[in-house]
């Protein structure tokens, strides 16, 4: 597993009697991130001080080599698509997820070239598509044959990582690309890709801070506290666009209007783990599990962990 980057970030304990101190020292937190989001969303909102643990960041470019992470407790947490959630735990990976958000869909798409001839998902028939195997880019194009009466056999599905995808598509070895934001949004705002079927009716929009069971037992009060950073920073950021925007922008190695955009039109809300939470993403399980991919009936009650947020 190779991490692209990591940061350490330490804060002092407030009260020596805090429950996040040990006898041995401060709890640390390893934390995963993707493309550097959740880092920059806390930094900008000022979450990251006077923090009773550390913690350390590592940094994956999608949800697999995160979710493999996790499989080796080389972290402890981090945010995870529902698909890419689904098959970590459908293949054995200890973990739950104890926090969710939702957001607006359409970022989440299968992009073709600008002057593509491809007008709509009917016309993905016999096409050849990358995206990630078990990512929530493979969910959005197994429904957009779906939702085009095409099934997964009729179109030509290759599994590779973001960047070698976007190459692909440009330099016109791949018909289309389905990915997520910011990946999107960054080939939109480069006039590389237009979305040719957005996410909108296809995807239920949630995503996961996911825990393994070690942390959870172990580290638990110092994720519950983190989780409240998270939601107050998401609470800022929307009040302060713009200075979210241009810090997501440097953290991440994007260019402004790329980070403006993909942020925006997300529209990201922590919610509650409820009732609609658990429907949605039991039927993304049994999606799955349709499409052959999942070899037995998830119960998705079992991967969640309700007493955290």
């Amino acid at each position: 597993m190779t991490v692209s980057r990591r940061q350490t970030l330490t804060g002092l304990a407030a009260l020596a009697a805090t429950p996040f101190v040990r006898a041995q020292g401060t709890v640390v937190l390893k934390a995963g991130d993707q493309k550097g989001n959740l880092r920059a969303l806390l930094e900008t909102a000022g979450q990251l001080g006077n923090l009773p643990y550390e913690i350390q960041w590592s940094e994956f470019p999608a949800a697999a080599p995160l979710a493999e992470a996790l499989n080796a407790e080389a972290v402890d947490f981090g945010p995870i698509g529902d698909a890419p959630l689904l098959f970590a735990i459908a293949a054995g990976t200890r973990i739950k997820a104890f926090a969710v958000n939702r957001s607006d869909a359409y970022g989440t798409a299968v992009l073709v070239r600008p002057d593509s001839p491809l007008k709509t998902a009917a016309d993905l028939k016999g096409k050849l598509i990358g995206t990630n195997r078990g990512s929530i880019g493979h969910f959005i194009a197994l429904k957009a044959l779906a939702s085009a009466g095409i099934k997964a056999d009729d179109a030509q599905i290759r599994f590779i990582p973001p960047a070698e995808a976007k190459l692909a598509l440009t330099q016109g070895s791949l018909d289309a690309w389905a990915t997520w934001e910011p990946y999107t949004a960054l080939a939109e705002t480069a006039g590389h890709a237009r979305v040719l079927v957005n996410g909108r009716g296809l995807w239920s929009g949630l995503s996961f801070l996911a825990a393994t069971d070690t942390a959870l037992a172990s580290k638990r009060a110092a994720l519950g506290d983190f989780l409240q950073r998270v939601r107050r920073a998401q609470a800022w950021s929307y009040q302060h666009a713009p200075a979210y925007s241009a810090t997501l922008a440097r953290i991440i190695g994007i260019p402004p209007e790329a980070a403006k955009l993909q942020f925006e039109r997300r529209a990201t809300q922590w919610i509650a783990i409820d009732a609609q939470v658990l429907a949605d993403q039991q039927r993304s399980a049994d999606f799955y599990q349709g499409a052959g991919l999942l070899k037995q009936r998830l119960d998705v009650k079992t991967t969640f962990d309700t007493g955290i947020a």
